[in-house]
């Protein structure tokens, strides 16, 4: 069964869930005869991955699937033998290859009647490029998206920008990011940077309301707004938060989202950066484990291991759940002391790039934490 966030995926530009400029913009790029090098930037959930999909539709047509590449820059993060398989990807003829991915044609490009669109594969423009065009050429043949390209870290992204400047005429690179100012300026330079911004609520609304009737849904009243408010720009994260309601039968009562919420907000992070705030962050204590009494560690460095065990969490997912804490107030912190300890999540979050060893930052940052608290109280 497939879920809605595919049955749903928009087909055109103007389904696109967002801002009328920029779905036009989108659209404007994808129909030139000689698009640029794009990056694609925004938070979580806002459509980054649909409109890329929907670009390469109506750049390389119907057969966009095979001569479309992806590389996800997170799963390389700090990963063993991560750039042995980044070099891997960009020539797959191997490293010692001068042939590239980039540097490699396809025969649509020559070509571009060899592939037909099938029935209900409408290109997203309204129109085929070669239609639009009076020469009705092809120009490119080839798109290398790098998701989360702000993954990719400094010593991966030189690689890219070589091959930017030496590629072939028929290859274009998409990136995806949060962060685009952690891309080194040769790779910004040369593309174009279309920021997606957060869904606003009114626009998730819309969209939930039409999967709704779509799927002859009766949710009770107001409770599509509350799914917009609780997914806060990511209509990602309200489609599954709908579909997930529907599918167990409890849109019916607006008290079960509340209870879907709590039973997936991870309330270990709070318990972190309150062991932390009140002075605690390593205590030991002894308990009896098989009989015999062991040293454990607990606080705020014990709840971490613990969160990060138990979830599988990242340093980086850390503290993309710290700040989201942080910025929603359920800790009524005073506001000087939220300012430093925002101002400390984000040296941290920095440090974190450069870094193989991500649990000592954010232990690192967990001492900040004590410090600033124990300021506040003098």
């Amino acid at each position: 069964m497939a879920s809605w966030l595919e049955t749903y995926a928009p087909r055109r530009f103007d389904e696109l869930a967002m801002n009328e400029s920029i779905r036009t913009n989108l659209e404007r790029v994808s129909v030139q005869a000689n698009p640029p090098h794009l990056i694609l930037a925004g938070p979580a959930g806002v459509g980054k991955t649909a409109a890329w999909r929907l670009i390469a539709r109506q750049i390389l047509g119907p057969s966009w699937q095979s001569t479309t590449h992806v590389l996800q820059a997170r799963d390389l993060a700090k990963s063993a033998g991560a750039m042995k398989k980044f070099e891997e990807f960009l020539r797959p003829e191997g490293t010692s290859s001068s042939d590239t991915l980039a540097g490699r044609s396809s025969l649509d490009s020559f070509d571009s009647n060899l592939t037909v669109a099938v029935a209900g594969d409408t290109p997203p423009a309204g129109k085929e490029n070669r239609e639009m065009r009076e020469d009705g050429e092809h120009y490119v043949s080839r798109l290398i998206i790098i998701e989360d390209a702000d993954h990719l870290g400094p010593t991966r992204q030189p690689y890219l920008r070589r091959m930017m400047e030496s590629t072939s005429s028929t290859s274009r690179f998409i990136f995806t990011a949060r962060s685009p100012s952690r891309l080194i300026d040769a790779l910004r330079s040369r593309s174009k940077q279309i920021r997606i911004s957060a869904t606003p609520n009114k626009i998730i609304t819309s969209r939930l309301e039409k999967v709704s009737e779509r799927e002859k849904l009766e949710p009770v009243r107001g409770i599509l707004g509350d799914i917009s408010h609780v997914a806060n720009g990511n209509l990602r994260r309200a489609v599954f938060l709908l579909e997930l309601l529907a599918r167990s039968k409890k849109l019916g009562d607006r008290k079960n989202l509340q209870k879907v919420v709590a039973a997936t907000t991870l309330v270990g992070v709070q318990q972190v950066l309150e062991e932390a705030l009140r002075g605690r962050v390593h205590d030991f204590r002894w308990e009896k484990k098989g009989g015999r009494n062991s040293r454990v560690l607990k606080g705020a460095l014990g709840a971490l291991d613990q969160l990060m065990n138990e979830h599988a969490l990242e340093a980086e997912d850390v503290v993309m759940h710290m700040h989201r804490l942080l910025t929603t107030g359920r800790l009524l912190l005073e506001e000087s002391m939220l300012c430093e300890l925002l101002e400390a999540l984000a040296e941290c979050d920095v440090r974190l790039q450069t870094s193989m060893h991500g649990r000592v930052q954010l232990e690192e940052f967990l001492h900040r934490v004590k410090e600033i608290a124990s300021a506040q109280t003098v």
